[in-house]
């Protein structure tokens, strides 16, 4: 996936990190979401015409429809208060094409960075599915998932690109060992927001 919609998809997770938290307001999130969303359609249909139709080339550009889309069904949702479960729905769909794009990172581009930074993206765009369609109450969880991922996943690697440095094996195995700790901090967040829930429930009642 280009890294210019890597830094750009950056900004609207770090935004919808803040919605989900309750630090930012739906509909004016929901505007740059609309933004961005376009500009991660118009792009890859461009690079799509312009390239040489090679079925890995259409790959890798087919993988910013899933980011726009998501951001276009986002914006809308916030705008004009749509019903999340359709938007859960299609997270699950994305979900499990993002499984795909994991799996051919591991396979057949021997990327480890690749494949755990596109399993982190399944991860969260399966909580959005649980959030939206399933109507979990794990809003606060699912927000402080996407403010990390919105900076180890997305904008930090995209200013290393820019800086030139991001291909470096020293920097590849630094961001191995970042993943493998947000990914541990998620589990253990997950595990204790498990056992919250249920405490909170026996002192309800």
């Amino acid at each position: 996936m280009s890294f210019v919609g890597l830094f750009l998809s950056g900004a609207v997770l770090f935004l919808n990190s803040l919605m989900l938290i309750g630090k930012a307001e739906a509909k004016s999130v929901g505007v740059f979401n609309l933004f961005v969303g376009v500009i991660q359609l118009i792009i890859p249909f461009y690079l799509m015409m312009v390239s040489g139709q090679h079925h890995w080339e259409l790959y890798n550009y087919a993988s910013i429809f899933l980011f726009g889309l998501t951001y276009l069904y986002v914006g809308v949702t916030a705008l004009i208060g749509l019903d999340g479960r359709g938007l859960g729905w299609f997270c699950l769909w994305v979900a499990v094409i993002a499984v795909v794009y994991t799996l051919t990172a591991i396979f057949h581009f021997h990327d480890a960075v690749g494949a755990i930074t596109w399993g982190m993206w399944v991860f969260l765009w399966f909580l959005f599915f649980l959030s939206n369609s399933l109507e979990m109450k794990i809003d606060h969880y699912l927000g402080m998932v996407a403010f990390i991922q919105s900076w180890v996943t997305l904008t930090i690697p995209s200013l290393l690109y820019f800086l030139g440095v991001w291909n470096t094996p020293v920097v590849q195995q630094i961001w191995l060992i970042v993943l493998m700790v947000s990914i541990a901090y998620f589990a253990i967040s997950l595990f204790k927001f498990r056992l919250f829930v249920p405490l909170t429930h026996v002192e309800k009642s």
